[in-house]
């Protein structure tokens, strides 16, 4: 299988990002774009053809492109982001995804951040976080339901979207935070907790046999390393103080 990775310039107003659960730091704008250009990179040693989108400078977190699409194999869902000040940057991903996929969208006034958004199999597990809105959830279901996938809601707490707390790792296992997600809400797979002294270990992004991980986790690093998963850590110390994570930076296009 081949894989599109879209994935946009670090904007210039990253520094004022939305922030939720960290505190304000100062974000060096030169090495966030260096750090980026490093994920870039490790996206096509896994195997992806990345398509960068350009800056959005007047959108301080449209790096974080994960927001504004959900994409399957049959469909496209574009975002309405729940922070308003994003709203503004899903146009030009709905454009990048044209004849790639079906396009459907979440109405108003539904809210839904693709970052809440897991899929395990033909279920689609979403963060009821500050983010999407239960009727965004819903609106989601209707969308999906045509095409076979069901759509779960998800209580969190501590965490800004779901994938903060939960990502897969293996094929039947799941990376998980249990202070911010409760492991019995996905019946049927195998979690494999986090080190205790980095609770924002379990935002893996897995492309292909490849798992691309923060370097800022190295203990849950090795320990996935120990079970045999291939992890390939990058620094993304800029975009986590921003509230960004590995799988935020792009959307993954199976072709």
């Amino acid at each position: 299988m081949t894989r599109i990775a879209i994935t946009r310039a670090v904007s210039r107003a990253l520094q004022r990002c939305e922030l939720t659960h960290r505190p304000r730091r100062p974000v060096d704008l030169a090495l966030a774009c260096s750090q980026h250009a490093t994920y870039e990179q490790t996206l096509r040693d896994a195997g992806c053809e990345v398509r960068q989108l350009p800056e959005q400078p007047d959108h301080p977190d449209s790096v974080f492109v994960e927001d504004t699409a959900v994409v399957l194999d049959e469909v496209a869902v574009i975002t309405r982001p729940g922070a308003q000040s994003r709203r503004g940057e899903v146009e030009s991903m709905a454009v990048a995804l044209e004849g790639l996929r079906e396009i459907v969208r979440i109405d108003p006034p539904g809210t839904l951040d693709g970052g809440d958004v897991l899929q395990l199999d033909r279920t689609l597990y979403v963060g009821a976080s500050a983010r999407s809105s239960a009727e965004g959830i819903a609106q989601l279901g209707r969308l999906l339901a045509p095409f076979g996938y069901r759509v779960v809601a998800v209580p969190l707490q501590g965490c800004l979207h779901l994938k903060s707390a939960v990502t897969q790792v293996a094929p039947g296992g799941l990376l998980l935070n249990p202070g911010w997600v409760d492991a019995r809400c996905f019946p049927g797979w195998e979690p494999i907790a986090i080190d205790a002294a980095e609770p924002h270990a379990a935002n893996a992004l897995r492309v292909g046999g490849a798992v691309i991980y923060p370097a800022s986790c190295p203990r849950t690093a090795d320990a996935l390393r120990k079970l045999g998963i291939d992890v390939r850590s990058v620094d993304m110390s800029e975009m986590e103080k921003a509230e960004g994570a590995v799988t935020c930076c792009s959307v993954i296009v199976p072709t």
